[in-house]
């Protein structure tokens, strides 16, 4: 029996996994070592018991108890923290799903690598502030590293059967969110819930307000340029309202292959999940004859700045990447407080990256966890210095 576990399990990638974990058979065939969430322990009860999960952990402390008693009566082992949510990701599994939100991700997400199980990805900060790490630690114990993101998921597929440097581009397509026509003077007064509201995909509140002002896509940019062995000029931002294309990938003949798909994250975890087959999935089909036409549009760097500051952290290297995601969750947290507009985000990432990005570029090759949490820590640090003088 296949042994899965998958830590993020109530936010929006979890709970689509954990469904598709049940549609393919739930505790008849597969052996549930580990689930873990927040502060929805309700729900984290519910999955566990449902997949018949050796260990449910919840990252909040505080909520240890409120998760003892919704599985009382039960064999499920219980655990709070973050260590013991490290402890848990190094438990052997056959199949890891790495969807927790943020840096705090990449801890566990390690811990799983070492195990040799096979990692799917849609943590995206584990790359971006950690990449070299990562990708060591997947050589060092013969792991394997699948995205999630449908995006990298879409680009891996296309590029599967091809050698590494069998293409010339990569094009990451983005919806442009729900502000892509939106004036800056308009962007600027965009609140938080009108910044939640995502056109096309169902997601957590978070990345819909990261897909809005597109750090999402410079996360995915940054994500790209090190799963994929990239140089940063060959990767390509284009809008794609429809997002039926999920992303495209530019071959040295001059052929360009596309995956296309409905806007339903299942698509790009079943791939993960029953890589390297596919398995029906319950996904809407295309009808072309509906969809009539698909548009494209060149990103507006006005609106759009992030994409401008992820291009600059591809070119600084070194841990940028921790730098940038740590300012840019600090960012988030700001704005989601009312302490800065929408359009302050990208100015709070940007102040960061000046003040600290050259520094951070200069980390030795070798680095480890600890170096990404210091970049991470200070990363947040100054941004919420920065927000602190601007309110």
């Amino acid at each position: 029996m296949r042994k899965v576990s998958v830590f993020g399990s109530t936010g929006s990638i979890g709970v689509n996994t954990v469904d598709l974990l049940l549609r393919q058979g739930g505790r008849e065939a597969f052996d549930v070592v580990a689930l873990s969430g927040a502060r929805n322990v309700d729900l984290l009860a519910e999955q566990a018991k449902a997949l018949g999960a050796r260990m449910a952990i919840t990252a909040v402390e505080a909520c240890y108890q409120p998760l003892k008693d919704a599985l009382a009566g039960t064999d499920i082992t219980v655990a709070a923290g973050v260590d013991a949510l490290a402890q848990a990701a190094g438990e052997p599994a056959d199949w890891t799903m790495s969807a927790i939100v943020g840096s705090a991700g990449l801890r566990p997400g390690l811990e799983a690598l070492k195990t040799g199980a096979t990692l799917a990805l849609a943590n995206k900060e584990s790359l971006v502030c950690a990449g070299a790490l990562v990708k060591a630690s997947v050589a060092e114990h013969g792991g394997t590293l699948l995205p999630v993101d449908s995006e990298h998921s879409a680009i891996f597929q296309c590029l599967e059967g091809y050698g590494a440097q069998a293409f010339e581009r990569i094009i990451l397509t983005a919806s442009g969110g729900p502000f892509r026509e939106w004036s800056v003077e308009d962007m600027a007064q965009v609140t938080p819930a009108q910044a939640k509201a995502h056109p096309n995909w169902s997601m957590g509140a978070r990345i819909s307000i990261d897909s809005a002002t597109m750090f999402n896509k410079a996360l995915e940019m940054i994500e790209a340029q090190v799963l994929f062995n990239a140089m940063p000029e060959q990767i390509e931002v284009i809008v794609h309202p429809q997002s039926i294309i999920h992303s495209m990938v530019g071959f040295a003949d001059g052929a360009i292959m596309a995956q296309l798909g409905p806007s339903d994250m299942r698509g790009a975890i079943g791939y993960a999940l029953n890589h390297p087959d596919r398995a029906p999935l319950p996904v809407e089909r295309l009808n072309f004859a509906q969809l009539g036409a698909l548009s494209f549009q060149a990103p507006d760097p006005d609106r759009f700045p992030a994409l401008r500051l992820a291009r600059e952290v591809m070119d600084m290297g070194g841990l940028a990447g921790a730098v940038f995601n740590g300012a840019k969750e600090c960012a988030l947290d700001e704005f989601l407080k009312g302490s800065i507009g929408f359009l302050d985000m990208a100015r709070l990432v940007a102040h960061v990256m000046d003040t600290l990005g050259p520094e951070a570029a200069q980390t030795r090759a070798d680095y480890d966890l600890d170096d990404v949490l210091h970049f991470d820590s200070r990363a947040r640090e100054t941004g919420l210095t920065w927000a602190e003088r601007k309110s």
